[in-house]
This record gives C-alpha cells, sequence and structure tokens, in this order.
C-alpha cells in the first residue's frame, strides 16, 4: 500500500482534490490496473451504528461489530470491492485478494488513527460449502465505499473509491466530498420506535433431544469425543423486523459481548450478540480463547458463586473446556507459534450465563497471516467438536438444518495485518417479518439431552427477550 502525505482537511477543495485524483489515474494508466483510494480523517464523535442505521439500506452490503463495554464499533456499507470464495482454500483465496488490492492501493489522510486506512469486512460459514438457497457465501470479503469506527474517543470516517486508466476526476472529486460531507450531517431519524413490540409466533425445527441422543451414539461408539449440536426457533413477527433496531437491543443487554450484524445485499441480515472471540491479531501478536462448558446466573451472590464454583469442579464441563484448548494447541502448532496461556480456566461471566475462559497468545512469526490462523482455528471444538473432522460431518444430519453463518467466522482486517474475528453465536437470521434463532450445546459422554435442552433454551432467552422488546 502507498501512504501519501496529503491531508484531506487541509486539501478539501475539489480543485486540490482533482490534482490529487490526478496522481492517481496516473498510476492507474502506469499499469492499467485500477487503484483503490482510501481516504482516511477524523470527525466528531459518532455512533457507527446510528450511522449505519441511518443510512441503512436493504440492498446493499453491511458490516457491524462492536465491543461496548470496551468502546470500540466499526461500521463499513455499500461494497467497492468484494470477493467470495469456497472450498477448503477460502481463506488462502481471500488472502490473496486482499493482498492484490493493497498492492494497488494509495492512502492518504489519518490512516494510522484507530481504525484509519482501508478495511476487509468478512463472514465464513460454518462449513466450507454452503447449499442451494442459503442466504451466505461460504467465503464473502468487501471493501466498503464508507466506513466509520469508534476507539474510545477518536472516530475515524473513512471513504474508499477505484480510480481506473479512464476516470473522471471532476465527478470522483465530488464523490468524495459527498461522502465526507454526510459525516457532518448524518440523517438521523428522530421518529420514535414503535411502543408495541413485535407480536411472534414461533416454531422448532428439528428434535434436538434426538439429536443429542445421536451425538451421544458417537462418542459411544468411539467416532468422536465431544460434538457440538444446535437448536434453530422460527418466530414469525406481526411486522417487519428491523435488524439494526434489534441489534441495539442486544447490545444494550449484553455490553460484555460482541455485538455484529453482517448484511448479504438481499434484505437478510445476520445478527448477535457473541460472547466468543476466534481471534484477533495486533501489532504482530496473536490472541484466542478456550470457551466452553456452561452454567447459569444466580439471582443472588452466593447462589451465582455456587454455581460458578461447581463449574470450576464439573469433570464434563472442565473436560469439554480442555478439548477446545487442545485442539487450539494443535492447531496452531504447524504454524510455529508458542503460545501461552494459564494452566486451568477462570469464569467467564456474561449476563445470563457464565463459561469456563482460557486466554490464549502468541507472536506471529514472519509471513505468517491473521487468515493462516483463522484458516486453522475455524470451525473450534467449542462449536464444531473433537476431533473436528469427525465430529462436524455428522452435524449437518443430526440437526437437520443447514448451519449458514451460524457459529462461522465473522470480522474485518486492515491494511496492517491487524483485525478481529469473532464466533457468530447466540444469533439470529432476519429476514423481513421472520427471525431464525440459533443456540448449541457441546455434547460430551456423560451428557443428558434435557440437561443440555435446557441449556439451549437459557441461550434462546436472551434473543427472545431482545427481539420482545
Amino acid at each position: 500500500m502507498t501512504i501519501l502525505p496529503l491531508n484531506p482537511a487541509e486539501n478539501a477543495s475539489p480543485e486540490a482534490l482533482v490534482a490529487f485524483l490526478r496522481q492517481c489515474r496516473d498510476a492507474a494508466r502506469s499499469d492499467g490496473r485500477e487503484r483503490l483510494v482510501s481516504i482516511s480523517i477524523k470527525v466528531g464523535a459518532l455512533d457507527p451504528l446510528a450511522v449505519l442505521e441511518a443510512i441503512f439500506e436493504p440492498g446493499e452490503l453491511h458490516f457491524y461489530a462492536e465491543r461496548p463495554n470496551i468502546q470500540t464499533a466499526i461500521a463499513g456499507a455499500e461494497a467497492l470491492l468484494v470477493h467470495e470464495a469456497a472450498g477448503p482454500e477460502r481463506f488462502a483465496s481471500v488472502q490473496r485478494f486482499i493482498d492484490d488490492v493493497l498492492a494497488r492501493t494509495i492512502a492518504v489522510g489519518d490512516v494510522d488513527a484507530p481504525f484509519g486506512g482501508p478495511h476487509f469486512f468478512g463472514a465464513f460459514t460454518f462449513l466450507e460449502a454452503v447449499e442451494a438457497g442459503e442466504a451466505f457465501p461460504a467465503a464473502r470479503v468487501f471493501v466498503p465505499r464508507w466506513q466509520v469506527a469508534r476507539a474510545g474517543d477518536v472516530t475515524t470516517a473513512v471513504a474508499n473509491l477505484l480510480v481506473s486508466p479512464d476516470s473522471e476526476l471532476a465527478a470522483l472529486a465530488e464523490r468524495v466530498l459527498r461522502a465526507h460531507g454526510k459525516f457532518k450531517h448524518i440523517p438521523y431519524s428522530d421518529k420514535p420506535c414503535a411502543t408495541k413490540p413485535p407480536v411472534f409466533a414461533t416454531t422448532e425445527a428439528g428434535d434436538f433431544r434426538q439429536a443429542v441422543k445421536g451425538g451421544l451414539a458417537a462418542i459411544a461408539a468411539g467416532a468422536v469425543k465431544k460434538i457440538v449440536l444446535a437448536r434453530v426457533q422460527d418466530m414469525q413477527a406481526d411486522a417487519a423486523l428491523h435488524p439494526l433496531r434489534l441489534l441495539n437491543g442486544l447490545r444494550e443487554r449484553f455490553p460484555e459481548c460482541y455485538s455484529f450484524s453482517v448484511a448479504n445485499g438481499r434484505g437478510q441480515s445476520f445478527i448477535g450478540a457473541s460472547p466468543e472471540r476466534l481471534v484477533r491479531v495486533s501489532k504482530g501478536v496473536l490472541e484466542t480463547e478456550a470457551l466452553a462448558g456452561s452454567a447459569r446466573r444466580g439471582g443472588s451472590a452466593s447462589e451465582d458463586a455456587a454455581l460458578g464454583a461447581e463449574l470450576l469442579a464439573s469433570e464434563k464441563d472442565l473436560r469439554e473446556q480442555r478439548h477446545v484448548l487442545d485442539s487450539i494447541v494443535r492447531r496452531l502448532a504447524p504454524l510455529g507459534l508458542t503460545l501461552t496461556f494459564p494452566e486451568a480456566p477462570a469464569l467467564r461471566k456474561l449476563a445470563n450465563v457464565q463459561h469456563l475462559h482460557t486466554p490464549v497468545a502468541a507472536t506471529l512469526p514472519p509471513g505468517v497471516h491473521l487468515l493462516d490462523a483463522l484458516a486453522r482455528l475455524h470451525p473450534t471444538p467449542a462449536v464444531g467438536g473433537s476431533p473436528r473432522e469427525e465430529a462436524v460431518a455428522r452435524i449437518r444430519d443430526l440437526e437437520g438444518f443447514p448451519r449458514g453463518l451460524y457459529a462461522g467466522a465473522i470480522g474485518w482486517m486492515n491494511s496492517r495485518g491487524g483485525g478481529e474475528f469473532l464466533v457468530g453465536i447466540r444469533s439470529a437470521l432476519v429476514d423481513g417479518n421472520t427471525a431464525r434463532l440459533y443456540a448449541g450445546a457441546g455434547i460430551v459422554a456423560g451428557s443428558d439431552p434435557n440437561r443440555e435442552f435446557a441449556e439451549t433454551e437459557l441461550k434462546f432467552r436472551a434473543m427472545r427477550e431482545a427481539l420482545l422488546s
């Protein structure tokens, strides 16, 4: 990526922009290939979700991810460049796309600001191939026309455009000025939301308890040690559902989770509040985590502590969590990483549930990318099972429905090799008046179908309450 020493705020006249874009067009003419031009500017404090909601278009791709409790959020919309892939090489294909785009990128402005410069927003389904009629492809990454992100007190807006050898520069300059003008005059709606929550009729696909019995049979036969099985509930509303307004309810209710929304440009959005980071890379350091084993939160401090202590002493849950940690270590070993992690798991307490949690970190060797680690890790035993190939191969038949982005990898990458991906759980696919909710549980030897059903019901409750609020 080429970074030019141009301050867009000080060179915001149409004439100055045209002069800059002429340099970009000359570069495109030098080899006949268009250039991605990325212009970053620090702006006044904005809520990226409010910005995205204000300009929401069902016919456009969008991406949103936020950690409310640490005041970070990023949104992008209106795809400028898109790449799709499937099969075992989908992560490598996306990396080649990113490398090619960055090799012909020209960036100016506050590129070094938090979330400055061009970003690539991606979503990978649970399986490497999808069935006909599914809402999302097996892998999709896109560069947005615009993005806005907040990191603490700093908000950064980015406008991206393509400059080809025959681009009309005056029109491009006007587009850039109009894009950055949006961030000064966001068309927020002051109309109140509907006072009455939607009324839902709920149906469920498949027989979860029977699926658990099937999973236990595979464990007893020695085919797998653990298998993760999910339920789906289809909720039909009496009015159209706005995915971003539903998402706002989730982020308010679960500030310690990743709130996210991914739209497919055909009116469907996959939203959720995930407690689980899949992988993060910042300044050359990789972070991931083993998160497995669940217990409800208590109604009092003493009950909550007792439930947490029971979880920390549960042989079944500790074994399930260890499967996840051992898989992370085994999967990342071929990348030459030296992993560090505590000897015993701690509790990760969320609003309605608590989990066993072990953080894992390592310095990335030269030449190893975030997507290399993601390809090794996804799907983890926390959402698939162990051994991974054997467990994943059984899930579709046992569950009776395609997962799509449920338990998939959702996240972003920047031009410096950093990025973050979450696991798409505690989630729903929103489509007009309908929402398909997902919740899963890890099945190991000793699992009880009724207890696992109760665990998924606990996870469903959070989504239903957000939808009904």
